[in-house]
């Protein structure tokens, strides 16, 4: 039998085939015309890159799609930054494209990029320097090339809307060699001459290559440098220049940029019109108001002997009635003061009197004195006579005696002592130390002497 032959899998081949590709081929920029275009409903992008020769299969994912800045169409001619793989579900060989670029203008447009962010960077675009537009110019200079159809379109826009602002046309080369520099110095004179109110910088629409003077570092700066405000009208809507980044104000045609420049005749003179009806009206109501309170004035005014007259006469009658005022209150005090008078006379004692009840009062106080007294010492001798009978030193005279311990406590039970215990005896006259020689709870005072003389007779 023959040495057995080792058999892989597609999905196996594929993956290997895949990675031999992506080591064999780093990432490459490839150029073709784009065929066989569709945008998935993902957001991915499948597409074809043909030349004469061959072509490949190429798909652009969504992440990547989004980036991109410019929509793919059938027949461009880019140049893609692709990575060479295989698509190992079906074994197709395939590109994936990290980015891509119009061919031909791959290199100026990254040059466009490089000279906008060093100019961002620099702060020339920045907003905060932008300046306003004029509402109301009455001359507008034109920077652009005296064959330009953007020119003849700015003055027939001008012609239209504001006939009664007159043009100053700085003519200018707006593309070709050395046309940077004429359009820059074309900008700086009109800043100088200070003869118009706004300038427009505008050209018609072209490649990036016919509109590359106005990507120009010189441009923009002679545009921020310049004194006047600068609306940028260049190209058509979808072109954008560094000249628009850094102008006052960008339109998205030299049309629009007239338009933005000038106010409409006929919308003026409608808004005058406007003010001047709205105007009139208040003057109107103004002098009717001030006609109406002329009236109620003259009404109000009166002659001055009158005015007098009609014032002496309130005061008059304020005289009158100030004495009356007087005459009364004064009245009302004396008959106050008199009725007080008389109360003051009745509610004053009489010594006299007072003198017969004091000499009948005193018999009756010393007599309730006395009583009192006697009451009082009764009670007191009760009191005494039931302290004595409490006193301890009264029991003891009548034959008791009171036994504490040796600390001096009160022995109320004999249960409490034992025997040849040290206690102390105290009579009604004197103290006498003894010991215990035997202890009986059952005994009553009846018993005492027996029990005293039976326990010498023992001893």
């Amino acid at each position: 039998m023959g040495t057995a032959v080792a058999v892989i899998p597609v999905s196996l081949l594929n993956r290997l085939a895949r990675e031999q590709l992506e080591a064999a081929f780093p990432l490459c920029w490839v150029a073709g015309e784009v065929s066989n275009l569709s945008h998935a409903s993902s957001g991915h992008v499948y597409f074809s890159l043909k030349d004469r020769a061959a072509q490949v299969r190429c798909v652009m994912f969504r992440s990547r799609a989004q980036l991109l800045g410019w929509r793919l169409e059938n027949g461009q001619n880019i140049e893609a930054r692709v990575l060479v793989t295989l698509y190992e579900a079906r074994g197709d060989f395939q590109l994936n494209v990290e980015a891509a670029r119009r061919a031909g203008i791959g290199n100026l447009y990254e040059e466009f990029l490089r000279r906008k962010e060093k100019l961002e960077r620099e702060g020339l675009f920045d907003s905060a320097a932008k300046r306003p537009l004029p509402a109301f110019p009455r001359r507008i200079g034109i920077v652009t090339s005296l064959q330009a159809a953007a020119l003849r379109d700015v003055l027939s826009t001008l012609g239209r809307r504001a006939g009664q602002v007159s043009i100053v046309v700085y003519p200018t080369p707006v593309q070709g060699d050395g046309a940077a520099a004429q359009i820059a110095a074309a900008i700086r004179c009109a800043g100088e001459r200070r003869e118009c109110a706004v300038l427009i910088v505008c050209r018609g629409g072209g490649s990036i290559e016919d509109l590359w003077a106005f990507n120009d570092e010189a441009v923009a700066r002679a545009i921020r440098s310049c004194s006047l405000p600068v609306i940028s009208g260049i190209g058509h809507e979808t072109d954008f220049t560094i000249a628009d980044f850094a102008a006052d104000q960008r339109a998205p045609t030299p049309t629009a940029a007239a338009e933005l420049a000038a106010p409409e005749r006929a919308a003026l003179l409608a808004r005058i019109a406007a003010s001047q009806l709205a105007l009139r009206r208040h003057l109107e109501q103004n002098l009717n108001q001030r006609g109406q309170q002329l009236d109620w004035l003259a009404h109000r005014l009166q002659r001055p002997a009158q005015y007098l007259a009609r014032h002496q006469d309130n005061l008059h009658s304020l005289q009158r009635r100030l004495g009356a005022g007087l005459l009364q209150a004064s009245a009302r005090a004396r008959s106050s003061l008199a009725s007080v008078t008389r109360r003051l006379l009745l509610t004053r004692p009489d010594p006299a009197c007072h003198a017969g009840q004091l000499q009948a009062l005193a018999p009756r106080l010393r007599g309730a004195w006395q009583t009192t007294a006697q009451a009082r010492a009764a009670d007191l001798a009760r009191l005494t006579a039931g302290l004595a009978h409490l006193n301890p030193a009264a029991v003891l005279s009548r034959g008791y005696c009171v036994v504490a311990d040796t600390q001096g406590k009160i022995v109320r039970e004999s249960r409490f002592l034992e025997p040849r215990q040290q206690i102390a005896v105290f009579f009604h006259r004197g103290r006498a130390d003894a010991s215990v020689l035997a202890v009986a709870e059952d005994a009553g005072i009846p018993f005492a002497a027996a029990a005293i003389a039976s326990t010498a007779s023992r001893e």
